[in-house]
């Protein structure tokens, strides 16, 4: 038994947490039982609690948290706001046509989701206001995918453009592809039941019909069969554990200083 009132819990794999409550937090709330999660220190003071809480997610490789513990509120209801978290979604209470005023209500609202701590600012209540999708057991409820929300705290904040005169509604809105196409493959099932080897056949599968597409200089269909393989190397990626995003930042990283020349209409890089 701990007596100490805040904890650093360590759900393998998963991740590093602090809780006050820690039967109701990470049992009943996130469905772990015993031994699918270990202590790894309590203190009655939060603020080294909160403290240690980032040292240890930082040296264990998990996500850092954006705010210490001891600046969220563990409280989940805020101006009348009552969401739901579970592990896969985060729903709101009202639907999508009047989100969007109640997050700008609920503006520094904090919650905690399987990925890490969610602090509610204007970026990303846009960014729920587009993701959001209407609950299909309830047309008055809507949700959004813990794991591409984190994605985009993660990469937060997107770039947005620059321009003098810029309409926010249609320009700066953080916008990522990648999210929605993994948000499509969740629906589908297939980072549960799919697996890096049909996905690779699959994508040699497209590759083929972006070939056979380019002889016949068939325009559109070239430009569906990219967009395709994309789709396929997203899923892929996922599979493997890594993001499509920190693939091609790892490719454009080697080619950005590779050296070469075009020789028959292909670059050969320099030896």
């Amino acid at each position: 038994m701990i007596d100490n009132k805040y904890i650093i819990y360590h759900i393998p794999g998963k991740k590093i947490g602090v809780t006050n409550d820690l039967y109701n937090r990470v049992e009943q709330q996130q469905g772990y039982e015993v031994g699918e999660y270990e202590v790894l220190e309590s203190s009655d003071d939060i603020d080294y609690i909160s403290k240690r809480e980032i040292e240890l997610q930082k040296e264990y490789g998990y996500r850092v948290d954006l705010k210490p513990y001891n600046e969220l509120s563990v409280n989940l209801k805020l101006k009348n706001m009552k969401i739901n978290i579970t592990e896969q979604t985060t729903t709101f209470p009202c639907p999508v046509n009047k989100l969007k005023g109640q997050l700008m209500d609920n503006l520094e609202m904090h919650w905690e989701t399987e990925h890490g701590q969610v602090y509610l600012d204007k970026d990303l209540a846009m960014w729920i206001e587009k993701n959001a999708k209407t609950s299909m057991f309830n047309d008055n409820r809507c949700y959004v995918y813990n794991k591409a929300m984190a994605r985009y705290i993660g990469n937060s904040k997107q770039t947005k453009c620059n321009f003098e005169e810029c309409d926010e509604d249609d320009c700066c809105q953080d916008f990522n592809m990648f999210d929605l196409i993994r948000e499509w493959a969740e629906d589908k099932g297939i980072y549960d039941k799919g697996d890096k080897k049909t996905q690779y056949v699959k994508l040699m599968e497209e590759a083929g019909e972006v070939g056979r597409a380019i002889l016949k200089e068939d325009l559109p269909e070239i430009k569906d069969g990219i967009g395709d393989m994309v789709v396929v190397l997203t899923n892929l990626a996922e599979l493997s554990g890594l993001t499509i995003e920190e693939c091609i930042e790892s490719a454009y990283d080697i080619i950005a200083e590779r050296k070469g020349k075009m020789i028959n209409g292909t670059f050969v890089k320099n030896n």
